[in-house]
């Protein structure tokens, strides 16, 4: 297996992002290799200074980097030669030297229009999707869309409940994920004209095990599995989740300090184990599902650490073929949700 990784993109980028690299190698077997996609020169001294010289990691040199405050389209068209781009175009089926799977720190819009532009769409797929993981005391929950459409159509919302089923399914091993879309109450007649019409759709798709509306609170309350909303919703969501765990977990244990220095040291192995369950760095990245490929945007501030996990959780896409299972229930489902396909219960 080939994963092309995007080393000039991210917060902390190159010198993280090729350590995580390094790191994933005690992963990976002896035929995968990584392709590290960047400043030769500047991947070359990174390599050189861990004392990296396994044959599994190879240099595609680009030129160019894109910022994560530039704009994503315009800094696609005018710099063709940035690592970004080259990663993105290594994961098209038109490559000469395609590789499995691409990955990225980088501009997350970039990385959304990059993947949707170079790698395309898988068959019936309208608008691509990002799936996060997030980590509950109830288990893992499945959100999607977490930024890449933050101005979708009903029946894009219906397919990412779909493709993240079907993720959630084949990669967290959930029988029968729990969808429910995310809304501001539980009651039928609460939401957008936008939430109501996926509503409709969801409920009509086949097989799906949708429950209705749920509140942001319910996400960690193990009332789903799957939880559907719009980009710039889940987005919004995800990022407020991440910091109010971080907030309550350093005041507890600033408070702990405070009333029983002794206490809050002998609690500080339960304390990690805490934080390691609950750590988006455990999961790495999160997959642009619904583009002809695997295609992996990880958090802008990923470490190492985050990378390393990024790689494994991309291998296992790969080899469990989730982009096949999708485009089979897409098809499947198509003839009652998408009027393109016929569908009458799809009304955008």
């Amino acid at each position: 297996m080939r994963i092309a990784v995007d080393v000039m993109g991210g917060d902390h980028a190159p010198d993280e992002i090729v350590k995580g690299c390094v790191q994933a190698l005690g992963e990976l077997r002896e035929e995968d290799r990584l392709v590290l996609v960047g400043d030769r020169a500047v991947v070359e001294d990174i390599l050189s200074e861990l004392g990296a010289t396994d044959p599994r990691l190879e240099i595609e040199h680009a030129s160019e980097s894109i910022g994560m405050d530039e704009s994503p389209v315009e800094a696609i068209k005018a710099k063709k030669d940035s690592s970004l781009v080259r990663m993105a175009l290594r994961g098209s089926k038109k490559s000469d030297d395609q590789v499995d799977a691409v990955l990225s720190a980088g501009n997350t819009g970039a990385c959304v229009s990059a993947g949707t532009m170079f790698m395309r769409r898988l068959a019936g797929v309208h608008r691509p999707g990002i799936a996060v993981t997030i980590p509950t005391f109830k288990g893992p929950v499945v959100l999607c869309d977490a930024g890449a459409n933050p101005e979708p159509r009903p029946l894009h919302l219906a397919q990412y409940g779909i493709m993240a089923e079907v993720y959630a399914k084949h990669t967290l091993g959930i029988e029968k994920p729990r969808v429910a879309q995310l809304n501001i109450g539980s009651e039928e007649g609460k939401g957008t004209k936008l939430i109501k019409e996926s509503r409709d759709i969801l409920a009509a798709t086949p097989g799906l095990n949708f429950l209705g509306y749920i509140e942001a609170r319910d996400m960690f309350d193990g009332a789903a599995d799957v939880v559907v909303a719009d980009g710039f919703v889940g987005n919004t969501a995800l990022k407020l989740a991440e910091g109010l765990a971080r907030s309550l977990m350093e005041a507890f244990f600033h408070e702990l300090f405070e009333f029983d220095a002794d206490l809050a040291m002998q609690l500080e192995p339960a304390a990690k184990s805490l934080a390691k369950k609950n750590d988006y760095h455990e999961y790495g990245g999160a997959p642009l599902l619904g583009v002809n490929g695997v295609c992996v945007i990880c958090h802008g501030s990923s470490k190492a650490k985050t990378i390393a996990s990024a790689i494994r959780n991309t291998r296992q896409l790969v080899e469990k073929h989730v982009n096949d299972a999708i485009v089979e229930r897409l098809a499947a489902a198509a003839p009652a949700i998408d009027p393109s396909a016929g569908g009458a219960a799809a009304r955008s």
